[in-house]
């Protein structure tokens, strides 16, 4: 029974988050209040903020831009980017690209820059009508050199306007 209760709650919030990926919605993801581990050749487990906004162009596509930073030590990461993200079915499913440009500061004073294209997948769950927590899994690709790649996991919540 409990199956079928949570199967019917799940649908009836997918209905009802039909109306947030239509097109002229407003989306503010931070995920600085979840967990954003990732791993990397260059700094094994880290803990980062990220804060994406944009808008749907269409129905269930919306132009992203991404800042975010991290902190940990030895090297300081900032970053800013666009890219674009795909729902599918106005279930909360979704895929995501993008590029970013990302500066590493290491301790010591020296720095770098690196150009990164990235990928994630997640699910949007809705706790209220305009309001979700989103895990995803993400991959960054670094042009410059693969020791600055980095895959993981994040959990944010959104705000759709």
């Amino acid at each position: 029974m409990k199956k079928y209760l949570l199967v019917s709650c799940m649908l009836l919030m997918s209905i009802t988050a039909m109306a947030q990926f239509e097109k002229g919605k407003w989306i503010i993801n931070p995920s600085f209040t979840g967990l954003n581990f990732s791993y990397s050749d260059d700094q094994k487990a880290k803990v980062g903020v990220n804060m994406d906004a944009g808008c749907f162009l269409a129905d269930g596509f919306a132009l992203m831009v991404r800042a975010g930073g991290d902190w940990s030590k030895p090297v300081d990461k900032y970053t800013v980017g666009t890219g674009g993200r795909a729902y599918f079915n106005k279930t909360g499913i979704y895929l995501g690209a993008g590029v970013n440009l990302t500066r590493y500061r290491y301790k010591g004073g020296d720095h770098d820059t690196a150009w990164r294209l990235g990928f994630d997948a997640g699910y949007a769950f809705f706790i209220a009508r305009n309001v979700t927590i989103e895990p995803a899994v993400y991959y960054n690709w670094c042009f410059n050199d693969n020791n600055f790649s980095e895959w993981g996991f994040k959990v944010g919540f959104a705000l759709y306007f």
